[in-house]
């Protein structure tokens, strides 16, 4: 299999985004930025230079959120595509924030984002609200979707408390993801360099346009993001106050990740697996109404795909140099994909370990990280995932800064509740009241309710107390 190759992420404007942070402030109290500023209304001729951007372009716009960016041309500063099927139908989210949106991309080889007709990877999008509270939520793309992906689940809210939200495509993205980078591993090894840089060029800048950096900054991030939640909290600490990471995927060198649990899931797909041998690998009972939707999109895809980036030569026919040319042939497994769990456990994968290895995480978080998971988590199932992350975080001795919410009938993505709203829940509630304790935790010692199982409140998924509501207590 070849990968592509990627550029150095070590560059002259992540350097010069330091070097912003790290001098002075110059703004004058009262003025843009000073401790007396209030709302700030932006301009037509507004420009907000990013630091390291190849490409930027500002706009100052009547409403930032996922509702009011949807009355400009398809597109244009958001993308439905990317977000859509990831909150519930009727979920209801905060309107009319106005401010300035900047979309861009950072230096890269790859093409595999093709918003904008930029085709080019690296996309970031960033937003300043005119009345900002001074803060920065910095968020990693979930799965292999681009930098919009998170715009109603994150963006719509905390915009409307008044932060600031940037947002990466991680440098690569779409399902062909794995034939980014020379070595296995290197693709999702530059996610985190690209979150990183993002993050310190936002800081950067927010404080040449207004004036002061951000006073506090956070990351949140859902799947794919809630692992670049926690391995920024682990190796890039520095830069944030803290996180809410929202079902994380677990990426371990020898186990449990991916590849010791989906094997029987694609077995299972083939009918070469019973419901029993489902539960010994790690998926729920209560879960089963939603293995036909994951047999059919999620599971075949994804052990294939990630195998793809971290074992390229275990089988180089599938899925090849593309995932698949039609969307049938995309979703559809390997059948050499169902005893990938036993040679995983042969000391012949070990090429496969080491690759992990480079992104794997090891539960030394340095700053607040609240964890959310669903019980019925039936692509990343709660077991292997944020149960084994939460006793690396122990083994670690860092729970004193770390909390997690099994969240009772939460499931990966809020959309499929209504394939059984007896007894499913969205997540989406829970996320917010987590941001909201986080937030409470780092800036005024408010600490959250401790670890536990979340109860489900009683009545169908689909109902507004479950749609708009969750406690944390």
């Amino acid at each position: 299999m070849t990968h592509r190759r990627t550029v150095p992420l070590i560059t002259l404007g992540i350097a010069a985004a330091l070097a912003l942070q790290a001098s002075p402030a110059t703004a004058a109290p009262g003025g843009p930025g000073g401790p007396d500023a209030g709302p700030r209304p932006c301009a037509a001729d507004d420009t907000v230079e990013v630091p390291g951007a190849e490409l930027s372009v500002t706009a100052c716009l009547p409403d930032l959120t996922t509702a009011g960016l949807q009355a400009a041309a398809p597109g244009r500063y958001t993308d439905p595509a990317d977000w859509t099927g990831l909150h519930m139908p009727g979920t209801r989210n905060p309107t009319g924030v106005p401010g300035l949106q900047v979309d861009g991309y950072f230096p890269d080889t790859s093409t595999t984002n093709t918003l904008h007709g930029w085709d080019h990877d690296s996309q970031f999008v960033l937003r300043i609200p005119d009345d900002w509270n001074g803060g920065l939520v910095v968020s990693g793309a979930p799965g292999t979707r681009k930098q919009y992906a998170s715009d109603f689940l994150i963006s719509d809210f905390v915009l409307a408390q008044g932060f600031a939200y940037a947002s990466t495509d991680k440098g690569n993205n779409g399902v062909d993801f794995y034939r980014d980078g020379v070595a296995p591993g290197d693709a999702v090894m530059e996610w985190h360099d690209r979150v990183t840089q993002l993050a310190v060029a936002a800081k950067g800048a927010i404080r040449e346009h207004l004036g002061r950096a951000p006073e506090r900054t956070y990351m949140a991030g859902i799947s794919n993001g809630g692992y670049l939640v926690r391995w920024q909290l682990e190796n890039r600490a520095h830069l944030y106050d803290g996180g809410v990471d929202w079902e994380g995927t677990l990426f371990t060198p020898d186990g449990p990740n991916l590849f010791t649990y989906l094997p029987t899931a694609v077995r299972y797909t083939l009918g070469q697996a019973s419901a029993e041998e489902m539960y010994a690998a790690g998926f729920a009972r209560g879960s089963e109404p939603l293995w036909e939707y994951h047999r059919t999109v999620y599971w075949g895809l994804t052990q294939k795909t990630y195998r793809a980036e971290f074992d390229p030569g275990y089988d180089p026919a599938c899925p090849g140099a593309t995932a698949g040319p039609t969307l049938p042939a995309i979703l559809a497994p390997c059948p050499s994909d169902a005893g990938y769990d036993a040679w995983f456990a042969d000391p012949r994968s070990q090429a496969a370990h080491d690759a992990l290895a480079r992104v794997s995480l090891t539960g030394k978080i340095k700053k607040p990280l609240l964890t959310l998971h669903g019980t019925l988590d039936t692509l990343l199932p709660i077991s292997t995932d944020s149960d084994v992350y939460a006793e690396m975080v122990a083994d670690r001795n860092r729970d004193r800064l770390h909390r997690y919410y099994r969240v009772e009938g939460g499931n990966h993505v809020d959309s499929l509740v209504p394939l059984d709203p007896a007894h499913l829940r969205p997540m989406l509630p829970c996320f917010r009241t987590a941001f909201d304790a986080l937030t409470a935790w780092v800036e005024e010692g408010a600490r959250p309710p401790a670890s536990t199982t979340v109860p489900r409140p009683a009545g169908a998924g689909t109902d507004p107390l479950l749609l708009d509501t969750c406690s944390l207590g």
